[in-house]
């Protein structure tokens, strides 16, 4: 049996009655929606300051997928994996704990916290007593330590109930989805914007994507890649859009009618002016960016002051403080640090002189040669679909890129997923070559390959795979199809 302890994170814990019971109820629903993915019979129950689950699998993928999802849903501090017991005397609360213990503390020093809820005959510094005192006693290479101990064993207990933590794992904090409004985020592909979406989703509010293409077919791609991740990864629980607008014929009428130092900034106007009509039209309040104060040109104070009174939709700038290697930091432990290092980039006007303190009336003047009707033809004929249906157009759109289940002789698979994920679980196929590529690496160094013999590319689920298949495609290599096996078939 697999028992978890879920503690809500502080800000949850110092609202209102009421709030702190609507965020409590809308994380038990998320926490419910994700684990009956792999366990249908799985029991979790809202206790008021934690949230408790319970699966009767003994299966240990099953308990490392539930620590990794539970690890990646807002509004959860700590996942803390406990064993319960029930009890009636102290010694029934040894009992318990020396077995699950007893490994972990060998050549350790270590202390005994208990925390206690309910009447009984004893306190809470008694238990640590008796259990710290039989556990020094019966394992002679452990030894207590009060202050600063290498372990602290930890027992809490609730009336006839006691939960002996054996592992604690970091949660994501933040607040549930979606306890805040609806935003609508400007992606890139990049560091800063994919890391300012995760801020926002980890803040409760579902985020939707809106990408501004400067780059063609292989850019919206990569971007649909680093989207669907994040919702993957953050918020599956809740539906999204991710929209598309071709922007290249708005960049070409800057690079034709802007003065050079002002199109940089002319440009975000026209993003901010399209973003904030697709959100109206969309009855999403808010816009977030990945700007930093003093990153590039556009983004000192004086230029995100006229960028801002293009619109008088609400600009959220969550990275709007931080320092380029925090933003790298964040994007390294969520996972889209290696997909933007490999996104080109795609700034779509470039000014050798940009102007760092542009005056709001000189770009007001500079835009009244901009013809509008380029913006509002773009904004008009912008795609919209549901987040979910990326995995389904890949599918649809590498017609080419036949999947197998059976590899011929003298195939070589491509194993693109990520370094951590391919050590974790590596690829080994009887009497089949397997070569490690990463998907960031993919584009820049298949040429490289031999090309007389047809590759097959693998990944866990088949997405990336069949989206990097459509990218090679485009760039004329046809010896690529997709290596499904039948294990991982729908």
């Amino acid at each position: 049996m697999l028992k978890f302890i879920i503690k809500l994170h502080p800000e949850i814990i110092i609202k209102s009655k009421s709030v702190r019971k609507r965020f409590t109820l809308m994380l038990e629903r998320n926490i419910k929606m994700i684990l009956r993915r792999f366990d249908e019979q799985v029991e979790v129950k809202n206790h008021w300051d934690n949230i408790a689950i319970t699966s009767h699998t003994t299966d240990e993928a099953m308990r490392l997928t539930f620590i990794d999802e539970l690890m990646r849903i807002p509004g959860i501090e700590q996942v803390i994996e406990v064993t319960e017991t029930h009890f009636s005397t102290l010694d029934d609360i040894y009992q318990s704990a020396f077995p699950l213990l007893r490994d972990s503390l060998v050549g350790k020093t270590f202390c005994v916290r208990v925390k206690r809820q309910g009447k009984h005959e004893f306190t809470s510094t008694e238990v640590e007593r008796y259990v710290g005192g039989g556990l020094n006693q019966n394992i002679p290479s452990a030894s207590v330590k009060l202050a600063h101990p290498e372990v602290t064993v930890k027992i809490e207990i609730k009336d006839q109930r006691a939960y002996i933590f054996s592992q604690v794992f970091r949660g994501l904090g933040g607040f549930p989805l979606p306890t805040q409004d609806d935003v609508l985020s400007l992606i890139s592909g990049g560091f800063d914007s994919g890391v300012a979406t995760y801020h926002m989703i980890r803040k409760g509010a579902r985020t939707h994507f809106l990408f501004f293409n400067l780059g063609g077919a292989a850019h919206e791609i990569g971007v649909k890649q680093v989207s669907h991740y994040l919702w993957q990864q953050f918020s599956s629980t809740h539906k999204v859009k991710f929209i598309s607008v071709d922007f290249e014929p708005v960049v070409a009428e800057i690079l034709e009618n802007i003065e050079s130092g002002s199109m940089g900034v002319v440009l975000k106007r026209m993003m901010m002016r399209a973003g904030s009509q697709i959100a109206e039209r969309l009855n999403i309040p808010a816009l977030v960016t990945g700007e930093s104060i003093g990153q590039v040109s556009s983004q000192t104070l004086v230029n995100l002051s006229v960028i801002d009174r293009v619109t008088e939709t609400l600009i959220l700038r969550p990275l709007i403080h931080l320092d380029k290697q925090e933003i790298i930091r964040t994007a390294r432990a969520i996972g889209t640090l290696e997909m933007a290092e490999a996104m080109p980039e795609y700034c779509g006007v470039i000014s050798k002189k940009p102007n760092v303190k542009t005056k709001l009336e000189s770009i007001v003047a500079e835009e009244q040669k901009f013809d509008f009707d380029i913006l509002n033809t773009v904004v008009a004929n912008a795609k919209v679909m549901d987040i979910r249906d990326i995995e389904v157009e890949a599918k649809q759109e590498v017609k080419e890129a036949e999947s197998v289940s059976a590899l011929p002789p003298g195939a070589v698979v491509l194993d693109i997923r990520s370094p951590e994920e391919e050590d974790a679980a590596p690829l080994e196929l009887d009497g089949i070559a397997v070569k490690h590529l990463p998907f960031f690496r993919l584009a820049t160094q298949f040429g490289d390959l031999p090309q007389d013999v047809e590759y097959y590319l693998y990944c866990q689920k088949g997405v990336m795979s069949q989206l990097q298949a459509l990218i090679l495609h485009e760039k004329g290599f046809n010896n690529v199809k997709v290596y499904k096996p039948a294990k991982n078939q729908a």
